[in-house]
């Protein structure tokens, strides 16, 4: 996963997002072809990050609109963020919401949870995995 955090919404952020998911786990397991989820919304559809995904030999998807299932764990995921983070407290910085974004991100939701899809491993230990298996 990658992220960006911002205050305005603009294409960058998506793309920053996207570099960082290339830079930290995309190049050791991703196949050509690879999709990754995407949305409607002006970020997603910009020049600069549908040629980042292209150039990288992703594939960006853009389910059709109000079709929740297409983005299930996308959806899911941020319910819980939702639930579990941002709304929880009222964040005086942006520098305080980064930290705690980090937190939950880096090391609770990739290094902690177990997550159903992956045979309830941890995303860090799917990849570890993954990477032993095909090597």
């Amino acid at each position: 996963m990658g992220w960006s955090l911002g205050s305005a919404q603009i294409g960058a952020l998506v793309t920053n997002a996207l570099r960082m998911a290339i830079e930290t786990r995309l190049g050791r397991f991703a196949e050509p072809g690879t999709i990754i989820e995407s949305d409607h919304g002006v970020q997603g559809g910009s020049l600069a990050f549908t040629q980042r995904a292209r150039d990288s030999g992703l594939l960006a998807s853009m389910g059709s609109i109000g079709d929740c299932h297409d983005s299930s764990m996308v959806e899911a995921f941020w319910s819980r963020m939702r639930v579990e983070l941002l709304n929880r407290k009222q964040w005086n910085t942006s520098l305080e919401l980064t930290k705690a974004m980090f937190e939950y991100l880096e090391i609770w939701q990739n290094r902690k949870r177990r997550h159903g899809l992956p045979g309830w491993l941890t995303p860090v230990a799917f990849e570890r995995n993954r990477i032993i298996t095909v090597a």
